[in-house]
């Protein structure tokens, strides 16, 4: 299981929202391709990258910061969401240099369109299901859409994507713990590998997360637990490669 640092981008900086809210943004750093570069100095195999700005745009809002994290990242792969709503972004985005490319609002108001970029970019197409109280949100988590988690993972599963992000909004940047039942409810329930996210505290999340792990979750997102010190990511990476590989 994979601990994978988080960079959200908004207006050009490095910030953390709690439970999604734009007005309720820390600025962590001004300079987000050299805090890409210490996550990769301290072992990250793996990078998430939103931007939050093109979430609720549409489009992409953070291009020249994205293109520099790139640049810095090199070799380490990077999972990139927010604003990615047809073909030719995505294409664009993966000749940049995007691993993977993270689908949430469109994956729900346009599945035809998802389907199609799984077709066309096997193996590099997550799907991002947000959800409050088990019922999925869209739109920057503007927007309720009465469909649960489990309806929508089991649809995205016949799609092939390669993977799903279940992040409960409910806990996102607010350091409560992971809400582990419902990730473990949602691997089981398909055969889609799932990366938690959303209250990532402290190294016991990580324990606990890696107790669970072999049902189908394949990492974690840490964001506001790394930069506000309560959990340390080398020690949280090396844990997790120390106990499932």
């Amino acid at each position: 299981m994979q601990v994978i640092p988080a960079i959200d981008l908004k207006e050009g900086k490095c910030v953390r929202l709690k439970q999604g809210l734009m007005d309720q943004a820390t600025i962590f750093s001004e300079h987000p391709a050299e805090m890409a570069a210490h996550w990769k100095s301290k072992g990250a195999k793996r990078l998430h990258l939103v931007d939050l700005d093109g979430a609720f745009a549409g489009q992409q809002k953070n291009l020249p910061v994205i293109r520099e994290v790139i640049q810095e990242m090199g070799e380490v792969p990077i999972q990139l969401g927010g604003g990615i709503r047809n073909l030719d972004t995505v294409e664009s985005l993966i000749n940049a240099g995007i691993d993977s490319v993270i689908i949430g609002t469109a994956a729900i108001t346009n599945p035809g369109f998802l389907h199609e970029a799984c077709f066309a970019f096997p193996g590099q197409i997550i799907v991002g299901l947000d959800a409050k109280n088990g019922e999925v949100a869209i739109n920057g988590w503007a927007k309720m859409t009465g469909h649960t988690v489990f309806d929508m993972a089991e649809k995205f599963e016949d799609y092939g994507v390669a993977s799903i992000i279940y992040t409960d909004i409910g806990r996102d940047g607010m350091l409560e713990g992971i809400n582990i039942d419902a990730t473990v409810e949602l691997a089981e329930r398909g055969n889609v590998p799932i990366i938690a996210s959303g209250g990532l505290s402290n190294i016991k999340d990580i324990e606990d997360l890696c107790a669970v792990a072999n049902v189908g979750i394949k990492g974690v997102i840490a964001g506001r637990s790394i930069y506000e010190g309560t959990l340390d990511f080398s020690e949280a990476n090396k844990l997790a490669e120390q106990l499932t590989g």
